[in-house]
């Protein structure tokens, strides 16, 4: 069934951005979701605007299963760290998350390469990556609202729409938008703002394809940047929308 193959897709996705996985689970979570794409249609390999397309897509379904650790469950995870500490533990951790994620796959894709009829696969190795990452980033940037007491939307559809604007447009959410359906949103501007996006994504990534593990160590590099540069944005509009927000009158974050 069809709701059944994205809850399934979806879990393969919120388990990849676990804090910490080591790196051969990490490995096995990519290949299961390459197999999960491939089984959801994305077979056009050599065409970018289908695996973007594609892309578009899976982001808006997989975004409401990605896991958003409230501030009491971050407290606990993390005691004896003040705000500003435990935004920068988050960061880091979601960045060598995605860097493991470009290691691995940049692993798999090795794999692709001794094995020339294989290596039909690399594009849907990529785009499942590219997935990968976003969804690491989209629970960044969710808990990154919470330290910064900047609300989330109740409800997993208005959430995802929340997260998947703030990943498109590297910006903190509107708390004042009223919730509308994810396709709907998707639907307009915001779904070309993260076409877009993933389209500059997964172009980038495309530059970590190389024979023996040649690209594993520029993915991972790459994704590290990427992951740290968003969160920076993302913090630097949370803390003007913080103080505007109306009662939130604790001091800004240094």
């Amino acid at each position: 069934m069809p709701d059944e193959a994205g809850d399934q897709l979806g879990a393969t996705v919120a388990a990849l951005t676990a804090d910490d996985i080591a790196p051969a689970r990490r490995r096995q979570l990519l290949v299961r979701l390459v197999g999960q794409a491939r089984a959801r249609g994305l077979t056009d390999l050599f065409k970018p605007k289908a695996a973007i397309r594609w892309m578009t897509d899976t982001v808006a379904e997989v975004a409401p299963h990605v896991p958003i650790r409230d501030l009491a469950t971050l407290r606990r995870h993390f005691p004896g760290l003040d705000d500003d500490e435990l935004a920068e533990r988050l960061i880091r951790n979601a960045a060598r998350a995605t860097a493991g994620v470009g290691a691995a796959g940049g692993g798999v894709a090795a794999v692709e390469w001794t094995v020339t009829p294989t290596l039909l696969s690399a594009p849907v190795l990529l785009a499942a990556e590219t997935v990968a990452v976003i969804a690491i980033e989209l629970k960044l940037i969710g808990e990154l609202h919470e330290v910064h007491r900047v609300p989330l939307p109740t409800g997993g559809s208005q959430r995802a729409v929340a997260l998947v604007q703030s990943w498109a447009g590297q910006r903190g959410i509107n708390p004042m938008m009223p919730g509308v359906g994810v396709s709907a949103v998707l639907g307009t501007a915001a779904r070309r703002e993260l076409r877009d996006r993933l389209l500059r994504r997964f172009g980038r990534n495309l530059t970590t394809l190389g024979p023996f593990l040649t690209g594993a160590a520029v993915a991972g590099y790459l994704n590290r940047r990427a992951t740290r540069a968003l969160a920076e944005q993302l913090r630097k509009d949370l803390r003007r929308r913080g103080r505007e927000l109306p009662g939130n009158s604790r001091p800004a974050l240094p």
